[in-house]
């Protein structure tokens, strides 16, 4: 039995079996590049699922995180400590916000920024209590826990987990006219994907986040946009609301705020909403820890010089080109995406989406799929272009083969 061979069957044997992972085993990993326990080489081309946005082993990131180790990890929020008002005041200036409730995990986000809507509703706008509705788009993903599975639309998400939070209607995403028609004086929120990873990288029609900024701006409702995935460089802007111009009335984000090193996320919004809560009504031990906040400073730093957000642009209009070419060969049906970041769609005939990844995993590439013939592709924004077209030319041999 290979090294290989022995780790899987260890992690069969002890672990729940939430997850169907491809048979590799990454023991190091730097740049855009992992090595396994054998010391096979393989192209990410995942990065963490946005997570990696700045590259395995990034030195900046290292380098902060290893100096905060040596002074102090966690307070909890009982004690102030030194790193985190630095922390909230650039993050919210990079947002173009003013307050920020920091958590550590993506749906942790999510469901912070659906707590706080409610109460902002109650408190702000005047729903009555009990009746606070939140609109959603069908086909989203916005993380694993019982209320934020309650409004997902993914059978293998939600199934088996009921009695379901109520409080949420669905509508077909990028479908401006359902969203109006969904919206009334009980609406506090409207939380969506600017693009939906997940669903495959569905990027909705041209004007159709402007529009939903226009209703819920006439309708005193919250927008909130759910950047986790898409946010802090991946679609070639800092934000991908920024594509059409938005600002939304609260970002929640997580992923590459923690540079791959640890897991932070946030809710940035303004004083007027985040200004609802009081001491005692919400919090996290770990949440803004100190390591936490010395990581993601240097995140916005390195966000702050626009390097990245460039590359996103550049390497990501180089993917979708050489993508988009292979459309037309009959094998790829579809091809969406924006920056570095692309949903590919496998002609039926051709593969499943998880043989596709198993094969290009035997060429030294590692993608994931989604949605039965879907691979995601999003590699780190620090990859190089001879390596990106290395990583798109044994594509086209396994979809050629």
């Amino acid at each position: 039995m290979t090294a290989t061979q022995r780790d899987i069957a260890a992690a069969e044997e002890h672990s729940a079996h939430t997850y169907h992972p491809l048979p590799v085993v990454v023991a190091t990993a730097s740049g855009a590049w992992m090595t396994d326990v054998e010391g096979r080489r393989y192209l990410d081309m995942l990065a963490g699922y946005s997570a990696l946005n700045f590259g395995h082993g990034n030195r900046r990131l290292i380098n902060a995180a290893q100096r905060q180790l040596e002074r102090v990890t966690l307070t909890s929020r009982a004690f102030h400590h030194d790193r985190f008002a630095e922390f909230c005041a650039a993050l919210a200036e990079l947002c173009g916000m003013e307050m920020v409730l920091p958590m550590n995990t993506g749906a942790e986000a999510v469901e912070t920024a659906v707590k706080t809507a409610r109460k902002w509703g109650y408190r702000v706008k005047g729903v009555p209590d009990g009746r606070a509705k939140i609109v959603v788009a069908d086909n989203n993903f916005h993380g694993r826990t019982t209320t934020i599975i309650s409004f997902s639309t993914d059978p293998e998400a939600r199934a088996d987990y009921g009695p379901y939070t109520p409080g949420f209607e669905i509508v077909p995403y990028g479908d401006l006219a359902a969203m109006e028609a969904a919206l009334d004086d009980d609406t506090v929120a409207v939380l969506l994907e600017p693009i939906q990873g997940e669903a495959g990288v569905l990027v909705p029609p041209p004007g159709y986040m402007a529009g939903v900024r226009r209703l819920t701006a006439e309708r005193n409702i919250l927008f909130i946009a759910d950047e986790i995935q898409s946010g802090l460089g991946r679609t070639g802007r800092t934000f991908a609301c920024e594509h059409e111009d938005v600002v939304p009335d609260m970002y929640v984000l997580g992923k590459a705020l923690g540079g791959g090193v640890v897991p932070v996320s946030a809710v940035v919004s303004s004083r007027d909403v985040l200004g609802v809560y009081r001491p005692g009504e919400h919090g996290s031990t770990f949440g803004g820890n100190p390591l936490a906040c010395a990581v993601a400073l240097e995140v916005i730093a390195i966000l702050r010089t626009g390097e990245f957000q460039a590359r996103a642009t550049e390497l990501g209009e180089h993917l979708h080109h050489e993508l988009g070419l292979l459309t037309g060969t009959g094998v790829v049906a579809a091809v969406r995406g924006r920056g570095l970041w692309a949903g590919v769609d496998i002609a039926s005939e051709h593969g499943t989406g998880r043989e596709i990844s198993e094969r290009l995993m035997e060429r030294g590439v590692l993608v994931k799929d989604t949605h039965g013939s879907t691979i995601r592709i999003a590699p780190p924004l620090v990859i190089s272009k001879e390596d990106l077209d290395w990583g798109l030319d044994q594509l086209r041999a396994v979809l050629a083969g």
